[in-house]
């Protein structure tokens, strides 16, 4: 757990002054950055709950292609391309596809309705339309890992929530995650229905969304829930948290994340690192890593977590 320099009195109070530091901080949102949210799009595409995994991805794809004329119609040539680029070619996966304002896109890598083995990607803070090529290449480098091991595997980018910026108040807060643990839970209902019989499902969770993970129901397909580059999760222990699933943490030595304090004081923070023992996860390795480096190819962090993924993770020091 990160300690703090404070003396031997009043730690509390340093910690308050620290967090309230934060706070002031993400209070100041450029007013740019509210009015970038205002992008036109098509109408979110709406399913029937019979529908399949390849009728979501066609009309998906046919959304994405409408939302790409859109923004270059209203001159958001930016975006245009950002839109075009996730399209990849007229192959791409989404289940789910929303371009107003920041957006939402479920992307799936691999056979979902095959694979025994589905990894769940939640991001953090500031992930959109506009920074989802980034989000998208650790589900790659995952995928690409899994597959040379284990071919019947598939990895989901859920991007399905309003994620907040690293600077605003709406980060320090559980608010986004509460409303998007109902999101995330729907989506696993769903995830599982689509799959074989007694498919593995593993949820991964970076930075903010390891608040969302926290405060998500999981039924018996998630078999275990990854932690890293977490602020905390709002609970003091992994026993509180609403899944009978493996609770695994970890972080780079690179992460800047260790250095905010892990307190919880009038509604801010998110109380007690996961990486302490007090908590009660399973730690595993996450070498060097930076806070966005996570799910790079050739990372030790990668590798811990494919082999959480695939049921082989080993506990830190324990082999």
């Amino acid at each position: 757990m990160t300690r703090l320099a404070s003396g031997p009195r009043r730690p509390g109070r340093l910690r308050r002054t620290l967090l309230a530091a934060l706070v002031a901080a993400a209070v100041v949102v450029p007013v740019s950055a509210a009015a970038s949210a205002r992008v036109p799009a098509p109408a979110a595409v709406r399913f029937a709950e019979s529908a399949t995994p390849a009728e979501r991805y066609a009309a998906n794809r046919a959304g994405l292609a409408e939302a790409v004329r859109v923004a270059e119609a209203a001159g958001r040539t930016g975006r245009a391309d950002r839109l075009r680029a996730m399209a990849a070619g007229g192959s791409a996966q989404f289940l789910a596809f929303d371009g107003h304002g920041d957006g939402r896109a479920v992307e799936v890598f691999g056979d979902l309705t095959t694979a025994d083995r589905v990894a769940v990607l939640v991001p953090g803070s500031d992930t959109t339309l506009d920074t989802y090529q980034r989000f998208r290449a650790g589900a790659v480098s995952l995928q690409q890992r899994l597959r040379a091991e284990h071919p019947n595997s598939a990895v989901v980018a859920w991007l399905g929530y309003d994620t907040p910026g690293t600077v605003s108040p709406a980060v320090l807060t559980t608010g986004r995650a509460d409303d998007a643990a109902a999101e995330l839970g729907a989506f696993l209902d769903l995830a599982a229905r689509f799959g074989p019989a007694g498919a593995r499902h593993t949820l991964l969770c970076h930075s903010y969304g390891s608040v969302v993970c926290a405060r998500t129901e999981t039924g018996p397909a998630v078999g275990d829930i990854a932690l890293f580059g977490s602020p905390g999760t709002g609970a003091a222990r992994a026993d509180e948290l609403p899944t009978g699933a493996r609770v695994w943490a970890g972080r780079g030595s690179g992460d800047w994340i260790a250095g905010v304090p892990h307190v919880r004081f009038a509604g801010l923070g998110f109380g007690t690192d996961p990486l302490d023992p007090a908590f009660g996860a399973r730690r595993f390795e996450a070498g060097a890593a930076g806070h966005s480096d996570y799910l790079k190819s050739g990372t030790r962090s990668l590798e811990s977590l494919a082999r959480i993924v695939l049921g082989t993770g080993s506990e830190e020091g324990r082999g």
